[in-house]
């Protein structure tokens, strides 16, 4: 997990990644006010808490917002960011982490918090589509001219390919990516088992299990591991806008359907009285001006006429549901990503 400020500018994706490496994190604030430089003091601090692909989205959202809501209300909000894993994160927020909002990659993370008397039951009906104000899926990156000629799930399997995908247990893409294979198998007309040797082959062929997706992404495009990386669209368009000439990007037939959800974290906007600037906040992320930045950065936005605008960066693709395919969150969760399930079973085997 790492804390950093919003910023209206965005860095090369590879300086950033290199400097995720290093390791070093800081709390800090980002402020604007009608292009004025905000004084020292804001009246409100948010933190958002959010999953590591998404930094820089958020990066370039925020300041939108906090110019906005200044010169609407006069007010000054400074808002925090916290990046990492998404199910990790969900974690520290549980543990203590006082987040004002959460904006997470699966619905399964803020489903555990609202367990947890944290956030809303119903948070899921708080904004619009599921509360899900974009979504992703899940798609390949490969080395420029894809040597191993991948083009679908079951070429993840074959034994001279090197696949690299974060940890299920704790990151998010990571758990979209095997439920995405083991889904396609089901969605061919292959039975459970067929899923489960498909999806073991893929994860056997595993040489790292990074914590989070943005870490999978380093060791894939820096630390040159791997034939092919797993994750979401909108990352592996960064990167091949950014570093096009050594990668490829690979569609398969079918992946899952990856809604990015949002919630207001009840107990400590209420404490801390910012209950209102919190809500806005993510309603804000529906606005036109939001849904423009978040197809910018390649996720799928929700706004049809932003969709439409870039219809060009976003290829049609086959999409199934964890609801369709896996009977929702809660019967994923438990048959293949508590302890001792599926996912377990099979990485033991390794």
């Amino acid at each position: 997990m790492s804390i950093t400020m919003s910023a209206p500018r965005r860095a090369p994706l590879f300086g950033k990644l290199r400097s995720a490496l290093g390791g070093i994190a800081g709390v800090a604030a980002v402020t604007l006010a009608l292009g004025v430089a905000a004084p020292a003091r804001a009246d409100t601090t948010l933190l958002n808490v959010s999953y590591d692909v998404a930094r820089e989205l958020f990066k370039d959202i925020n300041p939108l917002f906090i110019a906005d809501w200044k010169q609407k209300t006069g007010e000054t909000i400074t808002i925090n960011q916290s990046h990492g894993g998404s199910s990790k994160q969900a974690r520290s927020v549980a543990d203590g982490l006082e987040a004002s909002v959460v904006t997470m990659n699966q619905a399964n993370d803020i489903d555990m918090l609202a367990k947890r008397g944290l956030v809303a039951a119903d948070w899921n009906k708080k904004f619009p589509n599921n509360a899900a104000p974009f979504y992703s899926t899940m798609v390949y990156l490969v080395r420029k001219g894809n040597p191993k000629g991948i083009k679908d799930w079951e070429d993840l399997a074959k034994p001279d390919v090197k696949v690299v995908i974060p940890n299920p247990k704790t990151a998010g893409n990571g758990r979209y990516t095997y439920l995405a294979a083991w889904g396609s198998v089901l969605q061919k007309g292959g039975n459970e088992a067929q899923a489960r040797e498909l999806v073991g082959k893929i994860f056997k062929n595993v040489p790292v299990l990074d914590s989070g997706g943005r870490a999978a992404t380093t060791t894939f495009t820096q630390r040159e591991i791997g034939d092919v990386l797993v994750t979401f669209e909108n990352e592996v368009q960064l990167v091949k806008k950014e570093m096009g000439q050594n990668f490829d990007i690979v569609y398969p037939a079918s992946s899952i359907l990856a809604e990015s959800p949002v919630a207001v974290v009840d107990k400590v906007v209420d404490r801390k009285g910012i209950r209102k600037q919190a809500t806005v906040y993510l309603q804000y992320l529906y606005t036109e001006p939001a849904q423009e930045v978040i197809a910018q950065h390649f996720f799928r936005p929700r706004s049809e006429a932003v969709l439409k605008k870039h219809s060009a960066s976003f290829k049609p693709v086959k999409l199934f549901t964890v609801d369709d395919v896996f009977g929702g969150w809660d019967a994923a969760q438990k048959k293949h990503f508590d302890d001792g399930g599926e996912f377990d079973k099979i990485y033991q085997k390794k």
